[in-house]
Order: C-alpha cells, then sequence, then structure tokens
C-alpha cells in the first residue's frame, strides 16, 4: 500500500507517543521534501522532528511536478502543496492529511485520505490501541489539536466510548 502523509499527523502522533501506528498500518510512508524540512529541520527538538528523522520506513521524496505545487501554494502551504502533489504522482492508496482545505483539494484529485482521527480509529479497529478517547483527549491537551465537541462526540459514539456525564 502506496502512503503518503503530510506534516500535522506525523508530529500529532509524535506528540502522544504513538508514532509508532504509522509503520504498523502502513509498514512504509512516503513523505515529500517540504514536510521533511517542516517536521525534521525547521521542527528539529519539536514532537516528531527525531522521529521522522530516524525512521528508516519513512522514505523521503522529491515531488516532480513543480507546476502543479505552484498551483496548490495559492491555497494551501507547502507541506500540503507536495503531500497532494507527492500523493497523485504515486498513485498514492491513502493521503493521511488533517486540514480541511487539503482535505477538500486531495478529494478533487480524486484521492482517498484520512486523517489523525481516522487513523486513531483504525488503529483500534486493527487492535494495536484499545480506545480512541484517550489518545483524542491527549491531541486536544497537549498538542492543541482542534477537534469540534460535534466530532469528538461523534467518534467516541461510533467507537462505543461516549458516556454521558
Amino acid at each position: 500500500m502506496i502512503v503518503v502523509s503530510n506534516a500535522s499527523p506525523l508530529v500529532g502522533l509524535a506528540s502522544i507517543r504513538q508514532f509508532d501506528l504509522l509503520r504498523q498500518l502502513y509498514s512504509e510512508v512516503h513523505i515529500p521534501e517540504a514536510v521533511w524540512q517542516e517536521v525534521v529541520v525547521d521542527g528539529a527538538g519539536q514532537p516528531g522532528s527525531t522521529e521522522v528523522e530516524n525512521a528508516k520506513w519513512i522514505k523521503r521524496r522529491q515531488v516532480a511536478n513543480t507546476q502543479l505545487v505552484h498551483s496548490l501554494l495559492q491555497y494551501l502551504d507547502e507541506g500540503e502543496s507536495e503531500a497532494i502533489a507527492l500523493a497523485i504522482e504515486l498513485k498514492a492508496e491513502l493521503l493521511i492529511i488533517d486540514e480541511r482545505l487539503g482535505r477538500d483539494t486531495a478529494r478533487h484529485f480524486g484521492l482517498n485520505f484520512t486523517g489523525l482521527i481516522g487513523l486513531l480509529v483504525d488503529a483500534k479497529h486493527k487492535g494495536l490501541i484499545g480506545e480512541v478517547r484517550r489518545y483524542l483527549d491527549e491531541l486536544r491537551n497537549v498538542f492543541g489539536f482542534r477537534i469540534s465537541e460535534s466530532l469528538y462526540r461523534r467518534v467516541l459514539t461510533d467507537e462505543g466510548e461516549w458516556l454521558q456525564q
């Protein structure tokens, strides 16, 4: 399975100490140079930088279609633009991206995508984690990940983890 990731899922998983879920779920993850730069170089010393740099199963790739990247930069940041372009070039089966505009753009190009929450749900379904709630709470409280209350409730309800107070 060819999987491409943007930066925020890598950093988010590292911040909640679940970075290895990517390897367990997908074996190999491709990232464009802009994501490497954002996480490893610009983010040195931050969650994800060491994990990405040392993960032999993460493959750095140079995007060939620089015209597409340039066009996408009108709406998206460099990492998102290159991740989408790389997913198209590699004919990736999955793009991991969280930002709404990035996801809308991926949908426009017919890409299959998931985000950090979908990745956690998938990990639960495959028995890699026991619950989603703990990690959603950590993402919100530690990483500052924005999850609307309605999405939070929907995910936990779907996963049988929503308990009325």
